[in-house]
């Protein structure tokens, strides 16, 4: 029997160019193609949040990603904090 894997969930602020340029679209699409899962949403004040829950390399590769963003977008800032929750979620979406 295969234990679970370690599943880290990190909470993402991105700052920058981030609204209005395809982000949360193609964020949501980057997590299907990684294998992550989670949520991400615009903030009122032009930043864009996400929870991004997957193994430590998903993680990873998610982080990655968002510092960079879609075409279009400037990222100017990427503040990261690790979660311990017990939720996890099934799938990626936008809120």
């Amino acid at each position: 029997m295969a234990s679970e894997p370690h599943i880290e969930t990190v909470h993402v602020h991105v700052r920058g160019k981030v609204q209005g340029v395809g982000f949360r679209m193609s964020t949501v699409r980057r997590a299907h193609m990684i294998g992550a899962t989670g949520w991400v949403q615009n903030l009122e004040d032009g930043t864009v949040e996400a929870l991004v829950q997957g193994t430590a390399e998903q993680v990873d590769a998610m982080l990655e990603w968002l510092g960079r963003g879609p075409p279009g977008a400037i990222v100017r800032g990427l503040e990261t904090e690790r979660q311990f929750i017990d939720k996890r979620y099934g799938s990626f979406q936008q809120l």
